[in-house]
């Protein structure tokens, strides 16, 4: 190669003898080098204007750096003009519909002096392979959008423990304009991964034709080269945002090579500045990243006299597919069957969603999302809820509820507590307890009715009497109630008990009714 330096002593040589009068074809024979390269080194030694004895002296490193530089060739104007116009060459390749072909007549009809088809396309091909060091593949803008993780985690730090939490980073670049997003997550599993998918896509503020994703399993069941299987979440996400699906082959990093490209430039802006900061949640240290993500998509790109930010806003913007209205509820699925009060109990909030009561018994198929619950019985629909968090909650459609059921919708602590008023203060009280202690509200409202139904059957003097009794045991359920009422210890006087102590109530224990 003519631009690869020749040995230094092979140098010395040519300058030795150049300066002895030899001439240039004598001195090609005697060093073995081709005469064009005998007359590059003889131009640039005479373009230093340094005595040899100077050059002499120099090691073999030095000389050798010296004669690296590259011969300054003559300004030629056509082609300065030429290179100055493919950055907009660049962008306009970027838009649908446009080719080299199209480009160069623009290009010819201005510059009739220009160079023709062939060398333009010649010359903006060496341009690009020198600029897009990271991909030379031209993407069309609204094209697709590229995803990864980061192989680096980030850390937040637990301030009342001072545990240090490994948290992963996920990067997203659209194809034509090269805008990136980044954020921070818990976790690379599904739910966290079709998030920031998401995220993405309402930062950019539309969403690409296709979206390439790795083989990691919070996307793809199964790999392979002509027909990857989705996972249904992410299925379903990439066709609420009427988006295509395609993961990388399986070990061809150079299907997402500009995406692994961005997350080595984000190791040195993005990281370089947080990880010199200490983050305490995940919130804030999102908050950092987006801080520095906007000095990265708003700072020129190499060899470009723009910004990222400048060429999405110019061209890819208005290439994005709208978004729904609504965002993606990732959906989970759980099998359960219908308890005799006709309510599922989602085990994930410990709260239960009302059925209709003619699936009593029956096993259904729960769906749910960050916002609704529904509820299936053979591919149909039966039941829809919006979703509740606070548990140990009956969340209840009336329509839902058998007459004989409906009652139970009335069940609220406060109508157990009045009506327990209405029998007498201890069992009141005992009401109270018994709604205080149960650690499930079915549980205290299922003992409350049982209690209170005695009123009706031994009136509400003994029931009264039988909760003072149970109140000086400090046991409260049903069952003690009604040992008590059996047994008839409600119509002995708690005075009369011998040292004025109560015995405990237990199973274990017999009454001194026993040896009679």
């Amino acid at each position: 190669m003519p631009n690869n330096l020749i040995k230094m002593t092979k140098i010395r040589s040519i300058l030795r003898l150049y300066t002895q009068g030899v001439s240039k074809k004598t001195i090609s024979e005697k060093v073995g080098a081709t005469r064009n390269t005998v007359k590059k080194y003889i131009r640039q030694y005479i373009a230093m204007n340094r005595p040899l004895e100077e050059l002499d002296k120099m090691s073999d490193t030095e000389l050798e750096q010296l004669f690296l530089i590259k011969e300054q060739k003559e300004p030629n104007k056509r082609f300065e003009e030429l290179i100055a116009i493919f950055p907009e060459v660049e962008k306009a390749l970027k838009r649908k519909g446009v080719t080299k072909e199209g480009v160069w007549r623009k290009y010819y009809e201005t510059h009739p002096d220009g160079y023709r088809e062939t060398q333009f396309r010649s010359h903006y091909n060496q341009w690009s392979k020198h600029v897009n060091s990271v991909m030379h593949i031209e993407h069309k803008a609204g094209d697709k959008m590229y995803v990864d993780y980061a192989g680096q985690h980030l850390q937040i730090v637990n301030d009342s423990t001072g545990e240090i939490k490994n948290v992963e980073v996920f990067a997203a670049i659209l194809g034509a304009s090269q805008l990136t997003y980044v954020e921070a997550s818990y976790t690379q599993q599904k739910e966290d991964f079709i998030t920031s998918c998401e995220n993405a896509l309402h930062y950019f503020g539309g969403a690409p034709q296709a979206i390439v994703t790795d083989n990691l399993k919070s996307a793809v069941i199964k790999s392979s080269k002509y027909e990857p299987t989705l996972n249904e979440a992410f299925s379903d996400f990439v066709l609420h945002y009427n988006m295509a699906a395609l993961p990388a082959g399986p070990y061809k990093p150079k299907h997402k090579a500009l995406v692994e490209g961005v997350v080595k430039i984000i190791y040195t802006t993005i990281y370089a500045i947080v990880n010199a900061r200490v983050f305490t949640s995940l919130e804030e240290l999102n908050i950092a990243i987006r801080e520095a993500l906007e000095e990265h998509n708003n700072r020129p790109m190499k060899n470009r006299p723009y910004t990222r930010r400048q060429l999405f806003e110019e061209v890819e913007r208005l290439e994005l597919q709208s978004l729904p209205l609504r965002r993606y509820d990732l959906k989970r699925k759980k099998v359960a069957t219908v308890m005799k009060n006709n309510y599922v109990c989602l085990a994930e909030d410990k709260n239960y969603y009302s059925v209709p009561y003619l699936y009593i018994g029956k096993k259904v198929n729960i769906f749910y999302s960050q916002t609704e619950v529904e509820v299936f019985y053979r591919y149909e629909r039966i039941a829809y809820h919006m979703r509740d968090r606070t548990p140990f909650r009956y969340i209840t459609v009336d329509e839902h509820m058998a007459y004989k059921n409906r009652f139970m919708t009335d069940w609220t602590p406060e109508k157990f507590i009045e009506r327990a008023a209405n029998v007498g203060e201890d069992t009141r009280q005992y009401i109270i307890n018994i709604l205080e202690k149960r650690q499930h509200p079915e549980q205290a409202y299922r003992s409350c009715q049982g209690i209170l139904s005695f009123a009706t059957k031994v009136g509400n003097e003994r029931l009264d009497k039988a909760c003072h009794r149970a109140l000086l045991y400090r046991d409260y359920s049903y069952m003690t109630i009604k040992t008590i009422l059996e047994r008839k210890m409600d119509q002995i006087p708690v005075e009369s008990e011998e040292g004025g102590k109560i015995m405990p109530l237990h199973g274990n224990i017999r009454g001194k009714t026993y040896y009679k």
